[in-house]
């Protein structure tokens, strides 16, 4: 992994590479893509939030295959492509939650550590509006990958160390904080 995120940060190519990582990520191979970013942003600090754009840009791409896959073919090879990631029983779970609390499931799945293909399949597969998914999927992780931008910012050559020291109790913070307001709007949605 050394070698490979040495070779991008000297890469002129180094855009493209971020955004196809990212872009298999979101789609294909959960890889975690922060082993990669970080150290590349504090390689190239100047170009922290291009990084994130690039990287966001290439997830939403991803987002909306994986969409459309759920949308068009999860009927047809649905159980292919359910194996892939998760067994029939939870993907059915997740369908549910998915037609239930739609937009809050798609941003919670984006903020947590949890494989994002789940969120794109099951919200292609409910016919979910694309625009809200959409917006979820744009705002779950762009405070992931800006985020990080943020951190290695701010914390510069020790981000990695950091987030590697604070990575769950951030992830079970920001799920806290999702749930609690996904809780609100619920409690607001039904009044």
């Amino acid at each position: 992994m050394n070698r490979l995120v040495s070779r991008m940060v000297e890469s002129e190519h180094m855009l493209w590479g971020i955004g196809l990582a990212s872009f298999l990520e979101a789609i294909l191979i959960p890889i975690p893509l922060e082993a990669i970013l970080i150290p590349l942003m504090q390689a190239r600090r100047k170009q922290l939030f291009l990084i994130s754009t690039v990287v966001l840009f290439a997830c939403i791409l991803a987002a909306l295959l994986g969409y459309g896959i759920g949308y068009y073919f999860l009927e047809a090879a649905g159980d292919q492509i359910i194996s892939m990631i998760s067994s029939q029983g939870e993907f059915e779970e997740v369908q549910s939650k998915m037609q239930s609390e739609g937009f809050w499931f798609v941003f919670s799945v984006g903020v947590a550590p949890i494989p994002f293909q789940i969120a794109m399949l099951a919200a292609g597969a409910t016919k979910y509006t694309l625009g809200g998914f959409l917006l979820a999927s744009a705002l779950s992780r762009g405070i992931r990958y800006y985020g990080l931008a943020v951190l290695v910012y701010y914390a510069g050559n020790r981000a990695e160390k950091i987030f590697k020291e604070h990575k769950k109790t951030v992830s079970l913070a920001l799920l806290a904080i999702v749930s609690g307001i996904w809780i609100l709007s619920l409690g607001g949605c039904s009044k």
